[in-house]
């Protein structure tokens, strides 16, 4: 390895001055001409010319000389100049220049031909480079899970659009931002390949995977976050779905003998010779042993609907006639529609509409139940104390989605948690399968359904999102 001039200078020792290579060539090509200008010049003198003629033969002599040198250096030193900027343009990553006489046979001519190739191909792996970032970044903006890139300091360097939707900012602000002030810091501390909780959504739950990579030398942490709440929902759901076909057979082999058995045995009463007092006790008792039957037996087929929900039958729909209709079917109180964009959304439209009947039904009956006024199902929605009872139902155009609410200004949620537990209900008379079956409606439509309290006021929001055709 040669030494640098500091540790030449270190040493003690001058590294030795060399002449420029063009200044080389032309004292060689001097030493070449000289010797024959000398003897040249040495049989002229000796001629009977005149003296003019001497001068002027060797001055023709000179200027010949000085001529062959000089091609001599452009012949040599031109083809160099031109390889040095063919190497340049190709260190600044311009690969539109190629050098000159690029002939095989010949030695020039082949270093030529050889950085030219060499330029063909890092052409060809710099397009190729760029078509596959190119593609990479494609992919990266198409997949519908969020991607975070995270440099040494956890700042955020690298997010997709599906990240900018989790974070609700768009990327130009989020870039720079730490891992905590974006609320990610659980999904750097937390085990590779684990389910941690973020804020963004309490009902989600987030599988994460982490891997490095380095851009620049830099080391990098890759954050690819799965909502997986979707996935556990659908196993809990097969489970309830197994119980409760279990329950059903054995509940319904033992309700169709106790009822038949209780029915029997009422009618036969008549034929009995029993005290008045003792025969009422029997008719009572066996008329509440087959009310309660018959009750848990319609208690059972609600509970059968979890698991006999039919698949959607998708095609295109309206969304405004369908909401504007919901809203009508519901008399007890006015349900208020602000009409969105007019949007067709690909959906089975009775199904869509048992979930809106439901989702409105109980936003009405949470609104009366804190209403004052609210005596019976046909309670007058006249505000008293000051109290106005409102449901409200608007939408607009997400993305690629459709974004349906519908607000009340009831009580709220005192359990948010249990809200899409199966047969969970604070109603007396209420089943506690509206709302899993709503989710259930909306997730087989490739939606989702949230539950949350309203943030700027007293109330619930039921938050739907359907997907548009492509």
């Amino acid at each position: 390895m040669g030494s640098s001039p500091a540790d030449a200078k270190r040493s003690g020792r001058r590294k030795p001055h060399r002449a420029p290579f063009e200044r080389r060539i032309i004292r060689s090509a001097l030493w070449l001409a000289v010797p024959g200008l000398v003897v040249s010049a040495v049989l002229i003198w000796l001629q009977d010319w005149t003296l003019e003629s001497k001068l002027a033969l060797l001055f023709a002599e000179l200027v010949v000389c000085a001529l062959i040198v000089a091609a001599i250096h452009d012949q040599i030193i031109r083809p160099l100049q031109t390889l040095a900027n063919v190497v340049g343009a190709l260190r600044e990553e311009d690969y539109s220049f190629r050098a000159r006489m690029a002939v095989p046979d010949d030695a020039l001519g082949e270093l030529s031909l050889e950085v030219n190739m060499l330029a063909d191909l890092l052409a060809e792996h710099r397009i190729g480079a760029i078509e596959a970032t190119a593609l990479l970044q494609r992919v990266v903006e198409e997949v519908d899970i969020p991607l975070f890139a995270f440099d040494p300091s956890e700042a955020l360097r690298l997010v997709n659009s599906a990240g900018e939707r989790l974070l609700q900012q768009a990327s130009p602000r989020l870039l720079g931002k730490t891992a905590g002030e974006l609320g990610l810091k659980a999904c750097l501390s937390a085990e590779n390949a684990s389910i941690v909780p973020l804020h963004f959504n309490s009902d989600a739950r987030w599988f994460v995977r982490r891997s490095s990579f380095r851009q620049r030398g830099i080391p990098h942490t890759l954050v690819v976050l799965s909502d997986v709440s979707r996935a556990l929902r659908e196993e809990e759901r097969q489970a309830w779905q197994r119980l409760i076909r279990v329950m059903g057979h054995e509940l319904n082999n033992s309700l169709a003998p106790i009822k038949s058995i209780a029915g029997s045995l009422h009618a036969r009463l008549s034929g009995t010779a029993l005290p008045a007092e003792e025969r009422a006790d029997f008719e009572r008792g066996l008329g509440i042993i087959e009310a309660r039957a018959a009750s848990l037996n319609r208690f059972l087929q609600a509970y059968r609907q979890l698991a006999q929900m039919p698949p959607p039958v998708l095609k295109k729909s309206t969304l405004s006639p369908l909401v504007t209709r919901v809203a009508g079917l519901e008399t007890r109180i006015e349900v208020k529609v602000i009409p969105g964009p007019e949007v067709t959304v690909m959906a089975d439209p009775d199904q869509l509409e048992q979930m809106l009947i439901n989702l409105v039904r109980n936003a009405a009956e949470a609104v009366l139940e804190s209403s004052p006024s609210a005596k019976g199902p046909n309670a007058d929605s006249t505000p008293t104390n000051g109290f106005q009872p409102s449901v409200i139902i608007s939408w607009k155009l997400l993305d690629k989605n459709v974004d349906l609410t519908i607000d009340d200004n009831g009580p709220g949620l005192l359990n948010p948690s249990n809200a899409f537990v199966p047969f969970y209900t604070t109603k007396p008379s209420g089943s506690g399968i509206g709302l899993v079956l709503s989710r259930q409606i909306a997730e087989a439509h490739g939606g989702s359904l949230e539950l949350t309290n309203r943030p700027d006021e007293r109330g619930c929001r039921v938050r739907v999102i359907l997907p548009r055709p492509a």
